[in-house]
């Protein structure tokens, strides 16, 4: 730390006097020749003294200088101090908020945590649900109803459920839904896929797990043998030459196909078409524009038959119009033979009796009628009006 200038200052003036009464000394001293030998060591302290002041100023003067360039820095520094402070005070509160998202994250945490707990929990219990043939033939069929009610189907008027029909062989078929075609067409879909090994194989290792796919597979295509031997199509009049098996899930279908790649093949050559629900809503989706289809030319054939019944009762209308506007023509031709006759017969003789001074008002004249009733020129109106006979 330097020392403050002004501490300097009485040690200067103690040197000024000090150095005033060397020189008065001195000045006693040399006025005996005794005193030669004093004056020397006067001088020498004089000179050591004007030594020591010297040196002090000159540190006066490197502590002023000092002084200042500290009064500069401190200046300059000022800022980025006032910086630092609001830096200070914005990580404070980036902290502040930081913690309070830490907590709020971690309470997500737990709530993520406990909902997936319930899910591992639901998920077992659906798993094991599904492991009984009944329930999981229910969930196929609830699964393919609401994939046809997305489809934009109605219950009972675009598909039909549980039909009991009698195939060629005297047997009783109930196919788990008939969806209906438009002239009186029928797709039948089978929905009781098997799914046991499947999902044993979603809890094994993974080693154990291609054996159980490979059983998934086969338990498949066994499914398919038996769907090819109840022969849905016989009991149905106007139907396709297969069944569509559906599996609920797009999984379970591919990882059976991916165990047994000729099994999608093979099922086809014995009239059975696996669709895992991508593939079904695809087939739904196109029987209903088919459908739509289908209303388009049931309403353009009944806007034809319409249009051929107006145009023909149009025709009838102009062949009435014609003949009316051929027997105004008539009576307009009657009419100016009768003012003709009257003109050049009847009121000539009339008025000869003016003539003879009889009293009475002028006979007027009757003026024929000149108009005449407009022709039909539109070709749509004159096509029957040029066929007299009818």
């Amino acid at each position: 730390m330097s020392e403050d200038p002004t501490t300097l200052l009485p040690v200067l003036l103690v040197c000024a006097l000090a150095l005033l009464a060397l020189g008065t000394l001195l000045g006693w001293w040399a006025r005996g020749a005794r005193g030669s030998t004093q004056l020397a060591v006067l001088r020498e302290r004089s000179r050591s003294l004007q030594e020591r002041a010297e040196r002090a100023e000159t540190s006066l003067q490197e502590r002023e200088a000092e002084a200042a360039s500290s009064a500069r820095v401190l200046e300059a520094v000022t800022p980025v101090q006032r910086s630092l402070e609001r830096m200070e005070r914005q990580v404070t509160a980036l902290e502040r908020d930081r913690v309070e998202q830490f907590g709020e994250v971690g309470e997500r945490l737990r709530h993520v945590a406990a909902s997936t707990e319930r899910l591992d929990a639901a998920t077992t219990s659906l798993a094991g649900s599904l492991a009984s043939s009944g329930v999981r033939g229910t969930w196929g069929e609830t699964q393919l109803r609401r994939l046809v009610e997305h489809a934009g189907m109605l219950a009972r008027v675009d598909f039909d459920e549980q039909v009991r029909a009698v195939s060629d062989h005297d047997r009783e078929v109930r196919p788990d839904m008939v969806v209906n075609l438009p002239d009186d067409r029928v797709v039948v879909l089978d929905a009781k896929a098997p799914m046991t090994a499947f999902l044993t194989a979603q809890e094994v290792d993974e080693a154990d797990r291609p054996g159980l796919l490979t059983q998934h597979a086969k338990a498949l295509r066994q499914h398919v043998d038996t769907l090819s031997g109840k022969a849905y199509w016989s009991a149905f009049r106007r139907t396709p030459q297969f069944v569509v098996c559906f599996v609920p899930t797009d999984a379970t279908l591919a990882a059976a196909l991916q165990a047994d790649p000729a099994l999608y093949d093979d099922a086809l050559a014995k009239e059975v078409v696996l669709a895992s629900p991508a593939t079904t809503m695809a087939l739904l989706r196109t029987v209903a524009l088919t459908w739509q289809h289908d209303t388009v030319e049931r309403n353009a054939e009944e806007v034809l038959l319409l249009g051929r019944q107006l145009h023909e009762r149009l025709a009838t209308t102009a062949g009435h119009l014609d003949q009316m506007g051929r027997q105004l023509t008539r009576t307009v031709e009657s009419y100016n033979q009768l003012v003709g006759g009257l003109e050049s017969r009847v009121l000539v003789s009339a008025r000869r009796f003016t003539d003879l001074g009889l009293p009475g008002e002028e006979l007027p004249h009757a003026p024929g009628v000149t108009a005449a009733a407009r022709p039909l020129t539109a070709p749509e109106l004159t096509a029957r009006t040029d066929r007299p006979n009818e």
